[in-house]
């Protein structure tokens, strides 16, 4: 696909009114999602790492804080990072870091920007059992004047495009949320990315009626569609209410990222 015609293509799914959020239901089949937790548990234990609310597989190298001290990414990873990086052409190289989070259903992750290493763009895939994923305003929106230009990754600190005062701090920016259904894509960048932090509530049911891709989520899994195995995505909602989200087996996350400063070599760090 050329870049304007798929520029043209993914605006169809941009979802919401922050820029710029893009919700890609279906983005992989049944079987390829079948597929890629095939690789990720067949992975050496040794390549879990475990954390206190999830573990997680890192692919592609070690984040230093002066880049990234590389190595390959699998094939399997690669013929998916390859795929997305030429369909959505929003990136400015091949995606070359991957972060594998495994959620079970009472876990998530606590509201948080990515980190400075990153080009300012994210596409999250998601296997396995649904999810919401809520954004909120940097917190400097809300509470400071300052009109000094900081990093837009540092977690204290307020970018000069974000400098206003509070009345309109609170006016302009406001939570959202995204359903992320099985074998969804999730691509946000600009003020999405750099505006707001993202996170997932730790708690096995979550409500998603209000979240901004509800209904082109629900058109395309709410009718029974298969998902991996003989799971089916109706499954994760509760019955005839049609505003819970009951999580009941765990989530998969596939993190694609490009990191610019790229080292062979940790000498050269």
């Amino acid at each position: 696909m050329e870049g304007t015609s798929a520029r043209e293509h993914l605006n169809n799914f941009i979802v919401g009114s922050v820029p710029t959020v893009f919700y890609i239901p279906d983005y992989i089949t049944a079987s390829e999602e079948d597929r890629l937790l095939n690789n990720i548990y067949q992975a050496p234990v040794s390549k879990w790492k475990s954390l206190k609310n999830r573990r997680l597989q890192n692919w592609g190298g070690t984040v230093h804080e002066k880049g990234l001290l590389a190595q390959d990414l699998p094939p399997w990873l690669k013929q998916i990072t390859h795929r997305i990086s030429e369909e959505s052409r929003l990136f400015p190289s091949e995606l070359n870091h991957v972060l594998i989070n495994e959620y079970l259903p009472d876990q998530g992750i606590m509201p948080h920007q990515d980190g400075p290493a990153y080009v300012p763009v994210v596409a999250i895939l998601s296997l396995g059992s649904s999810v919401v994923m809520d954004f909120t305003p940097h917190p400097s929106l809300n509470n400071s004047t300052d009109t000094s230009g900081n990093n837009i990754d540092d977690k204290t600190s307020k970018p000069a495009h974000m400098a206003m005062n509070s009345s309109q701090g609170l006016n302009k920016y406001r939570s959202f949320s995204v359903v992320l259904m099985p074998r969804s894509l999730l691509i946000f960048k600009d003020k999405a990315y750099s505006d707001y932090l993202h996170g997932i509530k730790g708690c096995e049911m979550q409500r998603y009626d209000e979240a901004v891709n509800v209904s082109n989520s629900m058109k395309s899994h709410g009718q029974a569609q298969p998902t991996s195995g003989s799971k089916k995505a109706s499954d994760d909602f509760e019955t005839g209410g049609d505003t819970v989200i009951h999580r009941t087996g765990r989530r998969i996350s596939l993190t694609c990222r490009v990191v610019m400063k790229v080292h062979k070599n940790l000498i050269k760090l």
